[in-house]
């Protein structure tokens, strides 16, 4: 049995459609991550496997348990953590970590246990009676990931759990990510736009852009099936590009082509000789190139590779306000 199983997942908002035929499949015990712009159906698929809102249509599961038909069984065998804050700032730590225990009616005997656990998980031990108000970015964010923990939940869900923290502590996160997986064993599962975390943190990723899964593999796999190397070009005169394109994906050695702009990003699997016929055609067709580079691929540009542009990191437009007028109206 999957931990997490996703069959046709539908979410419209009138006319706009959040989540587009969603499916995808979580193991026990992985961890899994949805990478992709804000607003591209990050937050919308998390919020309806944590039963927060109703899908439109087809079928989700959380430990065998629809989310539609026994939402309670599936809020008892997982954790959520939202990309907003939670913490009461004017509370310490440990009261806030009381409060969520008994929100979710852990038993009186094994409370301080319990928070005793996590604190010392999270690092957190030494500010525990300290007012949350003193507390860092990153401190805050660790005491809210310590909050979705005290139940001991089979699914732990993280919603976009870095955003906003400097890239030294997002990289601390990462590591408390890492060590509450080994000591817990469970399945977590999380959204990012941020691509050194996918690659840092998930056994598998599935990459999702307005609305629809374009691909899911391990980061490993997905810059293999790139191929050896990742040609960019910037070129001066965009309208004329057309024949250049149709003769570039004509050479040898050359996977895929993506253009966006000025800039070609050609995937190729000997670099070294494709950049020299690149000049030719270039010459021969009266192309400028402005800057020309040689890498090796990374997940930007498996992105690239099938979504055919960069990614956002924008407001998230619609989706994203619906979103947070839903969890509005949820905590009201």
């Amino acid at each position: 049995m999957y931990s997490i199983e996703t069959k046709s997942l539908v979410k419209s908002f009138g006319d706009v459609m959040a989540v587009n035929d969603v499916s995808f499949s979580v193991e026990s015990g992985e961890i899994f991550g949805f990478l992709g712009p804000n607003g591209a159906g990050k937050s919308t698929t998390m919020m309806i496997l944590t039963t927060l809102l109703k899908p439109t249509s087809g079928q989700a599961l959380i430990s065998g348990f629809d989310v539609t038909e026994n939402p309670k069984k599936v809020r008892e065998n997982i954790g959520y953590v939202q990309q907003e804050t939670t913490v009461d700032e004017y509370l310490t730590g440990r009261e806030n970590l009381l409060l969520q225990a008994k929100l979710n009616h852990i038993p009186s005997n094994e409370i301080n246990s319990r928070i005793d656990d996590v604190l010392d998980l999270i690092e957190l031990s030494g500010k525990q009676n300290e007012p949350v108000v003193t507390y860092s970015g990153g401190m805050r964010k660790r005491l809210d990931i310590a909050g979705g923990l005290l139940h001991r939940p089979k699914v732990l869900f993280l919603d976009e759990p870095t955003v906003g923290l400097d890239i030294q502590t997002r990289r601390k996160i990462w590591t408390y990510i890492k060590k509450i997986h080994k000591e817990f064993e469970m399945t977590i599962f999380l959204t990012t736009h941020y691509m050194e975390e996918a690659d840092q943190l998930c056994d598998r990723i599935g990459i999702i852009d307005s609305g629809k899964i374009q691909v899911i593999d391990s980061p490993e796999n997905m810059k293999k099936e790139m191929g050896n190397e990742v040609i960019t070009i910037h070129i001066e005169d965009i309208h004329a590009s057309d024949s250049f394109l149709t003769k570039l994906e004509e050479l040898e050695y050359v996977k895929n082509i993506k253009k966006d702009n000025s800039k070609i990003t050609l995937f190729a699997s000997n670099g070294t000789k494709v950049i020299p016929r690149i000049f030719e055609l270039s010459s021969e067709l009266k192309i400028k190139i402005v800057s020309i580079s040689l890498t090796q691929p990374t997940l930007d540009d498996v992105f690239i590779s099938y979504t055919g542009h960069e990614i956002r990191d924008d407001d998230g437009g619609f989706n994203k306000k619906r979103e947070h007028a839903k969890m509005k109206r949820l905590r009201a």
